[in-house]
């Protein structure tokens, strides 16, 4: 498979889950991959498995500094930049803002806005000089909650709509040298967490009881999807020659969820 043959991807928050499925598959099309994640152990991991294909950093995607570090480090690797996969995110464990306690709420607010859309304006910030040279692209992790309500909590919810309205402004922003589109999961079996202290019986998503049964009961397909489930629209939208007219645009992977 070579669709991103010649292809240099930044990826953040690609050291697990649908980032880590996107790492895979865009170095299986031919890509040079860089990922930006927090867990030092994971990136190592995925590092010994591609030691030719991918360089990493450990550091906070709310940091511009180290967002602007891996932009450097691939270009310093591989030559160039041609596409930014924006997907690190927080939860907050369906938290509804009746149960946020005051004293949390603005400490709650910052820390998951500044992973959820501060962390993917700083990426496309420090790549937007290599993607308008390259004419490439960015790509961003949405979810079903961008468009709907009731998959995650206050916080979660509004920060998802909030990536949605960035597309769009990005997309007009940026053009025309540089498309904007996005990817919309809907619930995956992923460990993603949630903010720390808003809620008692916050856990990672796939370890809360009968969470893959009840997802996979909501939508019309009738199955959980897997990471690696979505990342084909990953390939799809970072490649000029599969969608070369696509911009502003979020494709759905959420099993059905508008049929519903």
């Amino acid at each position: 498979m070579t669709t991103l043959k010649d292809k240099v991807a930044f990826v953040s928050g690609g050291a697990d889950g649908i980032g880590r499925a996107v790492v895979e598959r865009f170095i299986s099309e031919g890509a040079k991959v860089a990922v930006l994640d927090l867990n030092q152990e994971k990136l190592d991991a995925l590092q010994a498995l591609y030691p030719e294909d991918l360089c990493h950093v450990c550091g906070d995607v709310t940091d511009y500094d180290n967002n602007q570090k891996i932009v450097d480090l691939a270009v310093e690797r591989f030559g160039k930049l041609d596409v930014f996969v924006g997907n690190a995110a927080l939860f907050d464990f369906f938290a509804p803002l009746s149960r946020i306690a005051p004293e949390k709420l603005e400490a709650s607010f910052n820390k998951l806005f500044q992973v959820n859309v501060l962390g993917y304006m700083n990426g496309v910030k420090a790549a937007m000089e290599q993607l308008k040279q390259n004419r490439g692209g960015v790509v961003l992790t949405v979810s079903n909650s961008g468009f709907y309500p009731g998959g995650g909590g206050v916080l979660y919810v509004t920060s998802k709509h909030a990536v949605v309205g960035l597309i769009k402004q990005l997309a007009y922003e940026l053009a025309p040298e540089i498309r904007v589109n996005g990817v919309s999961p809907g619930a995956t079996d992923t460990e993603m967490k949630s903010v720390e202290g808003i809620s008692s019986k916050s856990r990672p998503l796939n370890q809360i009881p009968n969470f893959n049964e009840n997802a996979a009961n909501a939508v019309p397909l009738k199955r959980i999807a897997r990471p690696e489930d979505h990342a084909s629209l990953y390939v799809l939208l970072a490649s000029n020659e599969q969608s070369p007219m696509t911009t502003g645009t979020v494709i759905h992977s959420d099993g059905g969820w508008i049929a519903r």
